[in-house]
């Protein structure tokens, strides 16, 4: 029966108990919990039926005095003659898609099989047997009918094994897996019927290797959490051991199959050996901090001994087998690197026919209008003039179905003119795909933090002069006392790469500072720029302010330093907040929770589902994105500089313990604490989309993480004493984040308040905040003038001889300035795709087999608690959103903020709060 429900798609968890423990250690852990535990409508239905024990205490006390001799038996003796059996359901996800070598294997499989090459298993107590101290174990069973099943076309397959246990087993608390077969398979879950206490369950949702690649048994523990020194004796060893599996000894090379967590420097973003102009520089250690990466142990580089050769696409990069993507996330993110490749060979392949830049904006709007063959005119005759492969030709003869035109982006599906206008480019500064950088001035003018002596005079050129026109009657120290100037400050962290990145052919940029006032409406409007060189150039004056345009003239001039502000605003963006805050600097607390963490712990429970993918994710990157002549360095102003320019960052202004929404928005003075005030804020912009709706999501995670962390910490000597806890913190600093392992600001982990914080922290970055920072990169940035990723020209002067080509046509200097075609059509298509959910996607407040991925019932309620506040906190952005007195997501031609809006349908949707950092 029980079976029968899960193939209909019932979950095996009774009424009567979900739980593997015991009714007194469930009795320990009754607290009150802080969510609703009524069921939310997602919810599935509990079985109404228990399990029927496949032995009874009555039968086991009737049999202690059936011996021949009389002799009384202890009453293990007696359990452990009487024997029974009970049936394991085992699920294993099948591929969609199989190449003709995994079908081959597959058959071959299934013929061994049959000759007893078997997928066995092996069910072990919670208990240690009195007699040996070792944990009590059942007989060996194989999956029945793998054979029989190997043709089977569903996504999912049930698989059936019994075990023989005698009546002294206990609880089991684990199962061991061997893979006798060639191939590797997906180990959905497995579920155990026949005991007394109801189904036992196996979330496992990994790869189970063949015996020929590693030889050791897999281990798969219980759904039921235990802190570490309330592991049952049978399973004690056992958890110490997969840990160790899990962390391997540091050396080698790692196999694409191996399941092996450790620590490296980035040591492979370079190609030394290719060319000389590939060489990079180590990151991290003491000359160049940066956080750690996933172990690789590949072979060093000729030419560069401290660098790591390199795996170029399209070969896999390692990380363990079950960080890679499943197969749904990896067609997704194959088609949008196909759909990549193919807008950046086509204006390669034109370079000689049609000129690089773009004409006028009309230009621009052809690639959303006629997709890119048709722009350039030669849809017809490409095939004859270039000799491409056929799968080129044949994805090429389907452009018209869309493969290579392009999805026009949000930004200008309510006004497309909207771009241009400066309230519309200050609205994006606190609701745009950027928007944790705007701070408070509170020093006008502001002062550079720059060594003076290397970087000239720290003290700007703006003064009281350049805005006091525009700022509605205040007066400067009016509007500083009153909250008004705010400011994207770029100065300090573009400054010491100017020269370098100016010396690069078809990069210019400046170091830009943007002063906003507050209206009395609540929004922003730009009043001052202030574009900075190196004092030493000697063309162009090294500071110099802009201000809101009075004639033709400067309202070129004016619209030019927009887009230089946009450019640094990008970098900043893509290379600091989004790649380095979530990405990089997470990677080391996932690391060092599988190394520390056992599956059994609450923490690692709760952790999980924030932590998928996000090393495959950032393996890619390394390959291509942020590698040597990779997408950012192409794409982005600081080119081969922007990951120095990301190190700076780190080791200058990234702080663990101001990562959190409520402490960043203090720090850059957005917001002040005041007791009175949900989430005990008060922001200083009213209307600030990307803040207001953060801090709902905040606060839901914050009270779902102390929901659960008390349920297991009832007092802070428990966190003390737990030792993988503590060393998952710890080796997250000392190795994870080695280079800053010294600083004064980490948080201790001593108190229930301390974990809380901690936790909450580290699921905001991998969900609220990296949907916020990454979902929009297309639809605000896929309209490539409203945030040019690289500006190619300076602004000129009277001084320049480029002065006159630009009185002459601006609009053509405009566009000479902006990227190329083939930089943008590349650019574009690269955006779209890292702003795309997959179908597989988990949003927050979902996670894979929702009521059995803990065996704490109580636990299970909470998180439909916290499912259904998600679901509430959905509602209320729709709501806001519709409301025309927030001026900032609503109003004519303004874009809803949607960025934190928690769900979504798979594709580009400007929407969805994955649980993890996944793309």
């Amino acid at each position: 029966m029980a079976l029968a429900k899960e193939l209909m798609g019932y979950p095996l968890i009774t009424e009567r108990s979900s739980l593997v423990l015991s009714a007194s250690h469930f009795k320990k852990r009754t607290q009150t919990t802080q969510f609703s535990i009524n069921p939310f409508d997602r919810r599935p239905r509990k079985a109404k039926s228990g399990v029927v024990a496949a032995i009874s205490e009555d039968l086991v006390k009737t049999l202690r005095f059936s011996t021949t001799t009389g002799d009384r038996k202890s009453e293990e003796e007696e359990k452990a003659a009487v024997k029974f059996k009970v049936r394991a359901v085992v699920t294993v996800r099948n591929k969609n898609k199989e190449d003709l070598k995994e079908t081959l294997v597959k058959h071959l499989d299934a013929f061994a099989d049959k000759i007893g090459r078997n997928i066995v298993l092996e069910l072990i107590s919670t208990q240690l047997d009195p007699k040996t101290r070792l944990p009590k174990k059942s007989n060996a069973a194989v999956l029945k009918d793998w054979s029989k099943k190997s043709k089977t076309k569903a996504e999912r397959v049930h698989y059936t094994a019994e075990f023989t246990v005698d009546a002294a087993f206990g609880s089991p608390g684990a199962i061991t897996v061997m893979n006798k077969h060639q191939k590797e398979f997906f180990l959905e879950s497995i579920t155990i019927e026949g005991f007394a206490l109801g189904p036992v369950h196996f979330p496992c949702n990994s790869w189970v290797q063949s015996q020929k690649d590693h030889p050791e048994k897999r281990i798969f523990f219980t759904n039921q959490p235990y802190l570490p020194n309330e592991t049952p004796g049978g399973l004690r060893v056992l958890r110490e051991k997969e840990l160790k599996n899990l962390r391997g000894d540091g050396s080698g090379v790692r196999k694409l199959s191996d399941r092996i967590y450790d620590f490296d420097v980035y040591n492979d973003l370079g190609n030394p050996d290719k060319s000389s102009e590939l060489s990079r520089p180590k990151l991290g250690g003491q000359e160049i901090p940066y956080p750690r990466r996933c172990r690789t142990g590949r072979q060093t580089t000729v030419s560069d001994k401290e660098a790591e050769s390199r795996v170029e696409k399209p070969l896999p990069m390692y990380v363990p087998r079950d960080e890679q993507f499943e197969e749904s996330k990896q067609d997704t993110f194959a088609a949008g690197r196909l759909k990549a490749v193919l807008h950046h060979l086509i204006p390669s392949l034109k370079a000689s026919i049609v000129a690089e830049d773009f004409a006028d904006f009309g230009e621009i709007d052809s690639l959303y209008k006629e997709g890119l063959l048709l722009k350039l005119g030669f849809q017809d005759d490409i095939f004859k003039k270039f000799p491409l492969p056929k799968v080129v030709v044949d994805t090429l003869q389907e452009s018209t179905k869309g493969l290579l035109k392009y999805d026009t982006p949000k930004i200008l599906s309510k006004d497309k003119n909207a771009w241009l206008r400066d309230d519309e480019f200050a609205r994006q500064a606190i609701a745009g795909i950027n928007p944790v950088n705007i701070e408070r001035v509170k020093t006008y003018p502001p002062v550079s933090n720059l060594d003076p002596k290397i970087y000239g005079p720290q003290h700007s050129a703006l003064t009281h002069d350049h805005i006091i026109g525009h700022l509605d009657g205040f007066s400067v120290q009016q509007a500083l006392e009153e909250n008004r100037l705010y400011m994207l400050d770029y100065h300090d962290i573009f400054l010491p790469f100017i020269d370098r990145i100016n010396a690069v052919d078809g990069r210019k940029a400046y170091a830009t500072r943007t002063i906003f006032f507050l209206t009395r409406l609540g929004t922003l409007k730009p009043v001052a720029i202030e574009l900075s060189l190196p004092p030493n150039g000697p063309k162009h004056r090294s500071k110099r302010v802009l201000t809101p345009p009075v004639d033709a003239t400067s309202n070129w001039m004016w619209q030019l330093a927009k887009a230089h502000v946009s450019s640094n605003d990008a970098g900043v963006h893509q290379l600091v907040n989004h790649w380095l805050r979530t990405h990089a600097c997470l990677e080391p607390f996932i690391l060092a929770a599988h190394r520390q963490l056992s599956a059994m712990h609450p923490i690692f429970k709760l952790l999980d589902p924030h932590m998928r993918y996000t090393l495959e994710i950032n393996a890619l990157a390394r390959q291509s994105l942020i590698s040597a002549d990779g997408v950012i360095e192409g794409g982005f102003t600081a080119g081969a500089y922007g990951m120095e320019m990301s190190a700076a960052a780190y080791k200058s202004s990234w702080r663990f313990d101001m990562e959190g929404l409520p402490a960043d928005l203090i720090r850059r003075g957005i917001a002040i604490p005041d007791a009175s005030q949900p989430h005990g804020l008060k922001l200083l912009i009213e209307d600030y989309p990307y803040a207001n709706d953060g801090l709902l999501l905040w606060s839901a995670i914050q009270t779902w993480v102390r929901t659960y962390v008390e349920r297991y910490y009832s007092n802070p000597s428990l966190i003390k004493t737990d030792s993988e806890l503590q060393n998952w913190y710890s080796e997250s600093i000392n190795v994870g984040h080695a280079d800053l392992r010294d600083a004064d600001w980490w948080p201790e982990l001593s108190t229930v308040d301390d974990l809380v914080s901690i936790l909450t922290t580290l699921i905001w970055l991998a969900s609220a905040q990296h949907a916020a920072l990454n979902f929009g990169q297309y639809p605000y940035g896929g309209y490539v003038p409203n945030r040019p990723p690289l500006m190619r020209r300076l602004i000129p002067d009277e001084s320049d001889p480029e002065y006159a080509s630009f009185i002459s046509n601006p609009e053509k200097y405009y566009f000479s300035s902006m990227p190329s075609l083939a930089q943008t059509s590349k650019f574009m298509a690269v955006v779209d795709t890292l702003s795309t959910h997959s179908p597989d996607e988990e949003y927050i407040g979902e996670r894979q087999q929702p009521s059995i991925w803990t065996g704490d019932a109580e636990i299970v309620d909470a998180f439909y608690g916290f499912a259904t506040e998600i679901g509430r906190i959905e509602k209320e952005i729709e709501k806001r959103n519709a409301d025309p007195d927030r001026r900032n997501r609503c109003g004519a031609g303004v874009l809803p903020y949607e960025l934190l809006v928690p769900s979504s349908e798979p594709g580009v949707t400007c929407r969805g709060v994955p649980n993890s950092v996944s793309i």
